[in-house]
């Protein structure tokens, strides 16, 4: 194949033939099945429109004379032996796609629209593409509960552009943020998905062969609800509880399982949730249940269990689910923990096996669920939360890792988390990198983990003439290396922005970064993406406006750094101008892109810096 030619993902076979396909005006994209092939085809023809100024128009039936057609969709199960999977022929007097399915033509046809994209003089190269899935399902997972709920129209492009890239699920991680009719007062400051936005992004994932799966946390990560009084009788504590990171929490937080209302208000939760999704699937959380045993379930817990405390309310909101014809999936992290619980799993049940360092057990966890015979997703993440910029090294081999474990051990999914902690700090596009090189790793990869990833997001994220975007985001994401600390699960300058100064002088770790080498990075970042001449793509120059701004916020925390290590008036008062001018940047961006609930919560973690820059406290605490 032409070096020339890139594709994301990679197929798994490519071979190159003799000629080329002259691509000229008027004429037709023949449909086996018009019904279902349509909104397929029209892709095809809005390309060669927009890109090549050619008009073409879609036709179907059998006495069309063969001259006239230049490319030809079929679906035939008996030559193409994989689902989704597809051959795509380029020869030279007519273009075929032929699909084991309609999600198979539809695959096809995402890969001729990325060539076409990529040609300059209206030829295209004559070759032959073979390629399936390695996993059935591809997913990502938008975490819509930490701050940032996104308008509709970003959700429809984000629809659009994971599709293009072979994804066919998505998740919306929901802990108060669906409109609940009956529970106002949970999402009320929150501008929350409502059911109508529901059915309209679920009727436009369904064109696009994407399911649109409802994820609604149902045991931990209930705060938003049980800090009303309404709901706080069911919370498992109120007091102060120990987590398995060390440190020592304040409920509420989880439900109390022992508590018949827990299971009440779930069950209401799933009657008004469920019935705007088309997908027989539900994730219904249940990860991190870190107070458990520490409150209303102590005695419980202490008589028979945590383990079978936490399995037997997770095999009542089974049965609910499967009451309701549907497949639950659950957050696999606490019944992983007590082994010899994980064989009373139902077996249709579905694990989400989750870890987001690079290193994380992918085997063990896969060979548990295996041997048990329990259908389990691997999920990593784009390792974009908690970092500004995304941690581009640990990112890539945890979803490598996730990939070929999931391989290893018959991983029927792969889901690509996205999270939103503390505040939301990251723009969306930081997460492109996690999921372009998701999206490949979980097609096809033997073909793709050797590939380079700053031109997968040249050409099919960022549409970058000048093939610099990429790099840049590519090079941003390793920041944390630079700095000589790398705390897990985030980066050291996003801990400088949210720690305070008594924090930070208090972490030996903090007070000896290699602050030169990260300013370096952070600085050819900025000279490069001056550079940059986006095309008029919808949404372009907002990116080159987004890592900006993130720039800014890395320099910030080197400067902080600096400051907490050698505090100075001129020192601080360049801090306090800069952070108002971060601030007010970060709330135009977000408004952009997201709703405007939660922007007041994720704007409250820079007060910290706000309140220090004001009182001085830099100059008032040095010894």
């Amino acid at each position: 194949m032409n070096q020339d030619y890139c594709f994301l993902p990679m197929p798994r076979y490519i071979e190159r033939q003799p000629g080329e396909y002259n691509l000229v005006d008027g004429k037709l994209i023949l449909l086996e099945d018009p019904q279902v092939m349509q909104f397929t085809a029209s892709r095809i023809k809005k390309i060669l429109h927009n890109r090549l100024n050619l008009t073409w128009q879609l036709a179907t039936g059998w006495v069309i004379p063969a001259s006239k057609v230049g490319i030809s969709l079929v679906i035939s199960p008996g030559e193409i032996r994989h689902s989704q999977g597809y051959i795509l022929k380029v020869e030279p007097l007519l273009i075929t796609i032929k699909g084991n399915d309609n999600a198979g033509v539809f695959n096809g046809v995402c890969t001729l629209m990325q060539l076409i994209a990529q040609v300059k003089n209206s030829k295209l190269p004559c070759l032959m593409i073979n390629d399936w899935p390695d996993f059935p399902a591809r997913g990502v997972m938008l975490d819509i509960s930490r701050c940032k709920v996104p308008l509709q129209d970003t959700l429809l492009n984000m629809v659009d552009l994971l599709a293009s890239w072979k994804i066919n699920q998505i998740q919306l991680y929901t802990e108060h943020t669906f409109a609940y009719l009956n529970h106002p007062q949970v999402w009320a400051n929150a501008s929350p998905m409502t059911g109508e936005d529901i059915l309209n992004l679920d009727a436009y994932c369904k064109d696009r062969f994407v399911e649109l799966v409802p994820n609604q946390n149902s045991f931990g990560h209930m705060y938003h609800w049980l800090k009303h009084p309404q709901y706080a009788p069911l919370a498992e504590t109120h007091d102060q509880f120990s987590t398995p990171w060390g440190i020592t929490l304040k409920g509420p937080f989880g439900l109390a399982p022992v508590n018949p209302g827990s299971f009440e208000l779930i069950r209401s939760l799933y009657d008004e949730l469920l019935p705007y999704f088309n997908s027989r699937l539900v994730n219904v959380g249940c990860d991190e249940t870190v107070d458990l045993g520490q409150g209303q379930s102590k005695e419980a817990c202490e008589q028979f269990g945590v383990g079978r405390v936490y399995l037997d309310f997770l095999l009542k909101i089974y049965s609910e689910i499967s009451r309701r014809g549907s497949t639950m999936q659950f957050w696999g992290d606490i019944i992983i923990q007590h082994p010899e619980l994980v064989k009373e799993l139902p077996r249709d049940a579905i694990a989400l096996s989750w870890g987001y360092d690079a290193d994380h057990p992918f085997d063990q966890e896969g060979a548990c669920f295996a041997s048990s015979g329990i259908p389990f997703y691997v999920c990593p993440g784009t390792s974009s939360w908690n970092t500004i910029v995304g941690r581009t090294d640990n990112a890539l081999t945890n979803l490598a890792n996730a990939a070929e474990n999931g391989l290893r051990y018959g991983a029927n999914g792969f889901l690509i988390t996205d999270w939103g902690d503390n505040g939301h700090w990251q723009h969306l596009p930081v997460s492109y990198l996690g999921f372009a090189a998701g999206a490949a790793y979980s097609w096809c990869l033997d073909s793709n983990r050797d590939r380079d990833v700053p031109t997968w997001l040249d050409l099919f994220a960022f549409e970058d003439q000048t093939h610099r975007m990429g790099r840049v985001v590519y090079d941003l994401g390793n920041v944390y290396r630079a700095v000589g600390y790398e705390p897990s699960n985030s980066s050291a300058l996003f801990q400088i922005l949210q720690f305070s100064l008594g924090r930070i002088r208090a972490s030996k770790e903090l007070m000896t970064l290699d602050l030169e080498k990260a300013t370096r990075v952070i600085d050819q970042a900025k000279k490069d993406i001056d550079l940059v001449c986006l095309n008029q793509a919808p949404g372009s120059t907002l990116y080159v406006r987004e890592f900006k701004h993130a720039i800014l916020m890395l320099r910030h925390a080197c400067l902080r750094a600096t400051y907490a290590q050698n505090p100075n008036e001129s020192l601080r008062r360049k801090l306090q101008s800069d952070l108002e001018e971060m601030i007010e940047e970060f709330k135009a961006l977000w408004l952009i892109r997201n709703r405007p609930g939660g922007l007041k919560d994720s704007l409250e973690r820079f007060e910290v810096a706000r309140q220090e820059y004001q009182d001085n406290p830099g100059l008032k605490t040095q010894r």
